[in-house]
């Protein structure tokens, strides 16, 4: 079925040249700006995800000195990567060659014209899809842990792969089709004025369980002695980034967000402040993790919190988060799907076939933290550190000194590489 979509977006007045729009994913239209305070809150919503959840894990990967610091590094190349996609904006709509630029999509199509916007869809389409194929990993491992674990595998530091069946099929397949048919009617819903709160109460749960593990991880680490290091070997270094660039999800949001903020002279001093903060959270989280549990730091930490009542609030708290945020990230696969092949209109089956797909590969996949690396290295480090440096290589290609233009070179052949080395040794963690 395809019906007429109602939210198509307004054409531009602007006569000289239009740019085919796609609204923010997040972010809805709103007559009035964001103050400062607002603006920072926009931008640690946009960032914050589930991936926060697998860094302890992959402080035990890294080494907790090597992870902390690349938290740091990842959060500054986020940073670069945001700032580059505001100032290519600012250069493009100057002279009004351009209508208004709302989008990474409108970026790439003034840059690159259809090519550039066919990359960026892709990878929207990739980062997306992923997001939300490890959402479902979560929920159906998490739940299996808690109702169908043995006490084997409670204890065995691999609890993702809990033996339980119920009705023949494994308890983490159970729970995972058992979503399905719900997931269908909430992805839908053809618009987002429905699901944005959900945003809001997802960031609140996610902050909500970070303070709860934090509060278990010292108090864990003040009682037993741990063995940790602080170094780990490449692969793993190069495993750690893919982890460390899903969780800065939301570096494609930098142009809705500055559109959204009244003060825009200082919104990159907003940003700088808002990414300092986010890392910081970030590594002490990592780091109590991996110093309360050791050796014995499961893939998703919540798991080693037992199975007390507190607990189990938490797991099943952040469950529900999963599963209507998971609508909400799907939301721009289907915008850029509908307008590549069904001219804007809102199509059911279409969003429902998706779905379908994103369970299948959810399935397949046994481990959550690995997923993570995977779909990070693939995909948000192209988005959030290959393409900015590149629109902003091209825009200011015959302005920029040398030294700064080799700047943005650097980040170009940098992000390959550990996009490229990052995708190899995930994938090795997952298939072997």
């Amino acid at each position: 079925m395809v019906f007429d979509s109602k939210n198509e977006p307004n054409s531009s007045s602007n006569p000289i040249r239009s740019i085919p729009r796609e609204d923010s994913p997040l972010l809805g239209n709103s007559d009035s700006l964001s103050s400062t305070p607002k603006t920072f809150a926009n931008i640690f919503i946009a960032i914050v995800g589930a991936g926060v959840l697998g860094l302890p894990y992959t402080f035990m990967r890294t080494g907790w000195f090597t992870g902390f610091v690349m938290i740091f590094a990842v959060a500054g190349l986020a940073y670069r990567g945001m700032m580059l996609l505001i100032v290519t904006r600012r250069k493009l709509e100057s002279p009004l060659t351009y209508s208004r630029i709302n989008s990474f999509g409108d970026l790439g199509f003034a840059v690159c014209g259809p090519i550039g916007r066919l990359a960026v869809d892709l990878m929207i389409l990739a980062s997306q899809a992923g997001f939300c194929i490890g959402y479902l990993i979560f929920i159906g491992n998490t739940l299996a842990h808690l109702f169908h674990s043995t006490p084997y595998d409670d204890y065995s530091g691999n609890y993702l792969n809990a033996t339980g069946y119920i009705w023949g099929l494994k308890a983490k397949t159970f729970y995972i089709w058992g979503c399905f048919p719900f997931q269908l009617g909430l992805n839908a819903i053809p618009t987002l004025t429905l699901l944005a709160p959900l945003s809001i109460f997802a960031d609140i749960v996610d902050i909500g369980a970070m303070t709860v593990v934090m509060v278990q991880d010292v108090t864990v680490w003040m009682k037993t002695a741990t063995n940790v290091h602080a170094f780990g070997s490449f692969p793993m270094f190069c495993y750690g980034l893919g982890v460390a660039l899903f969780s800065f999800e939301g570096v494609g949001m930098a142009l809705p967000l500055e559109s959204e903020a009244r003060d825009k002279k200082r919104f990159g001093v907003v940003l700088g402040w808002a990414m300092f903060s986010i890392a910081s959270m970030y590594g002490v989280f990592g780091v109590l993790g991996y110093f309360a549990f050791g050796e014995n730091t499961q893939d998703i930490v919540t798991a080693n919190m037992g199975k007390g009542v507190l607990s189990s609030i938490v797991q099943l708290g952040l469950c529900v988060n999963l599963f209507f945020t998971f609508p909400l990230m799907m939301h721009p696969v289907y915008e850029v799907m509908e307008r590549r092949y069904w001219e804007g209109r809102y199509c059911l089956w279409m969003r429902w076939v998706l779905v379908m797909v994103v369970s299948l590969v959810a399935l397949l996949v046994p481990n959550f933290t690995d997923f993570l690396s995977l779909v990070g290295s693939s995909t948000c480090c192209i988005l959030g550190v290959v393409l900015p440096a590149l629109f902003h290589y091209i825009v200011f290609k015959n302005e920029l000194k040398k030294e700064e233009l080799m700047r943005d070179l650097a980040m170009i052949v940098l992000g390959v590489i550990l996009g490229v080395l990052g995708t190899w040794f995930s994938l090795m963690e997952i298939l072997f």
